[in-house]
């Protein structure tokens, strides 16, 4: 017998609501990221929720229900607990004699229906409606549950192990209002902040949209939605943030940016906070910055071996440029870190420019760049280069101001690091031609570009054998010895990676070295596709085949080498 999720593709491709191609594609994203096949197709655009659930009550063959158009009784409400409503996202739609019926998202959840038995001891009459129309249905029904909600997110988070970390003792305003523990404001705030430290989020969002409030967290640089609070509560929620802050909680029309520390199990937690109004009112985006999580050993970021000992070479030089490159949050800064802290020596004076600083640094001199008052990248570096430094880290060359300073200042002595915003390590050096920088100065300075993205690693607690089809693997060059694709593995999703298969990230990089060859050809302002010849020839694995190189060694899977590396797609 075929099972649901074959059923509803039969219905869907018999009723021709969706392509082959966009099937496939839809269960790549699942089989990659999990989550709900139908909740895919949606909001891909595949399918409206209105065929959807037609075709979902053709394969479970449950009548359907839109709850919008249905006066719901309100008599059944003591029937059924908002908290049971939520969690098996079900709403009681009528009553006849001793049969009760019941809008479900997933009418065949026999859990909820026998619990549905035990607790009314009515006959369950299930009825189909979509995942929204039941969350809007009880919110209506019920009302917005702020205190119930709250409970539920304060439940499954220690927030009273939270605490606001400040150099300085607030005013007595402030204060009061950082000391209301008990404030539902106040719980749900620090509940959302431990659930990001927890989940190991490197970004909160925190979203209004008209009715409603979006809440995700980029765990592994994939965004997931959590619990998101009533759309009451979103105001006092940015009002809580700008608090924490300390920054002007009546100002709404620009944007704003700060910083708070928090503590939680034991460490200390930074928070970069950035507000920016949007139509439905302020939007929020906290970085989270965990300093016990950062790793600055460059054999543990997921470099090659024969980079490694090439980019140690160029980093023990006394003066030259290096260059990251790559999209944000690619671990550029990381990696630049990781190669300060190699060539850190008391012999050495190493001065930063950032905006803003990420990690505090040992022993290192380290300036935040702020860009409204005149400090800028250019401005500090001038200032720097009277302190006598040997290594200088700039953290983005954004103009060619900043590209002249540093260029000149690797010219005159200094090892100089830095960023720049390319998709491809060849990329940086068109880049720099285009920001006017001479080619004849580029050839003098410039040591090595890295170019870099992160991919995430497979789960160890759930890593399952699986083999790619045998044309993928032969179009990818992988295949084995015996003429067959090699095993792979996939994790499957677990409690412990939060069923996603992936725990943690690492590197997969492009590194070019400078040699004749290739500065011969920047000094003839050759086209980016000779240079990039010119660097495979020279020895550079491009970021692809670094990445097939971490497939094979069961570090990672082909769905993360296509997701962050450029090139043909295909489905593993």
């Amino acid at each position: 017998m075929a099972s649901l999720k074959e059923r509803i593709i039969n219905v869907l491709k018999e009723r021709q609501l969706v392509s082959e191609p966009q099937l496939e594609e839809a269960m790549a994203v699942q089989r990659a990221h999990g989550g709900s096949l139908q909740k895919i197709l949606v909001e891909k655009g595949f399918v409206s929720e209105a065929d959807l659930l037609a075709a979902l009550s053709q394969g479970m063959g449950v009548p359907p229900i839109t709850l919008q158009r249905f006066k719901l009784d309100p008599s059944l409400r003591p029937l059924i607990p908002r908290e049971m409503a939520i969690q098996y996202e079900l709403v009681p739609v009528s009553c006849m004699g001793r049969t009760l019926s019941v809008a479900m998202a997933d009418p065949l959840n026999v859990i909820a229906l026998d619990t549905l038995t035990t607790m009314t001891g009515l006959s369950i009459n299930p009825l189909l409606a979509t995942s929204r129309d039941i969350r809007d249905a009880i919110d209506l029904y019920y009302g917005t549950g702020v205190e119930e909600t709250l409970r539920e997110m304060v439940s499954r988070t220690e927030a009273e192990s939270l605490e606001i970390v400040t150099d300085e003792k607030p005013d007595e305003s402030a204060n009061a209002l950082l000391q209301i523990h008990d404030a539902p404001v106040v719980k749900f705030t620090d509940a959302m902040l431990a659930t990001a430290v927890r989940l190991r989020a490197s970004d909160l969002l925190i979203e209004p949209r008209e009715k409603t409030v979006r809440v995700r967290y980029r765990v592994d640089g994939i965004l997931q939605e959590g619990k998101a609070p009533p759309k009451a509560m979103h105001a006092s929620i940015v009002s809580r943030v700008k608090i924490m802050a300390e920054l002007n909680i009546a100002e709404r029309r620009l944007p704003q940016d700060g910083h708070f520390n928090f503590r939680t199990e034991d460490r200390v937690i930074d928070f970069r906070v950035s507000i920016l109004p949007s139509a439905f009112g302020g939007t929020v985006c906290l970085r989270v910055l965990d300093k016990g999580s950062l790793s600055l050993d460059l054999s543990a970021l997921g470099f090659s071996k024969d980079d490694m000992d090439k980019l140690k070479v160029c980093a023990r030089k006394p003066h030259g440029l290096i260059l990251a490159t790559g999209p944000t949050g690619s671990g550029k800064t990381t990696t630049l870190y990781s190669l300060l802290k190699l060539i850190d020596s008391p012999e050495k004076n190493l001065v930063t420019v950032e905006d803003p600083v990420e990690f505090d640094l040992p022993g290192i001199n380290q300036v935040n760049a702020k860009v409204e008052i005149g400090l800028t990248f250019a401005a500090s570096l001038r200032s720097i280069l009277r302190q006598d430094p040997d290594v200088i880290m700039i953290g983005e060359i954004r103009d060619p101001e900043t590209a002249d300073m540093a260029v000149k200042s690797a010219l005159t002595g200094h090892l100089v690091v830095s960023t720049l915003h390319t998709t491809s390590a060849v990329g940086s050096i068109i880049r720099l031609v285009n920001m006017g920088m001479e080619p004849f100065l580029i050839n003098s300075c410039l040591m090595a570009v890295i170019g870099q993205r992160l991919v995430r690693r497979i789960c160890k607690h759930c890593g399952q054998t699986v083999k790619p089809a045998k044309a993928i693997a032969e179009r990818l060059g992988i295949l084995g010895p015996d003429g067959e694709p090699p095993e792979l593995l996939k994790g499957a999703g677990c409690r412990s990676c939060y069923q996603s298969g992936y725990a943690g990230r690492e590197v997969i990089a492009e590194t070019l070295i400078m040699n004749p060859e290739i500065r011969e050809l920047i000094l003839k302002r050759a086209p980016q596709r000779e240079l990039e010849q010119a660097a495979r020839r020279g020895g550079m694995k491009t970021l692809r085949e670094h990445g097939l190189i971490k497939a094979l060694a069961h570090v990672t899977t082909l769905d993360e080498v296509f997701r962050t590396t450029i090139g043909e797609t295909v489905e593993a």
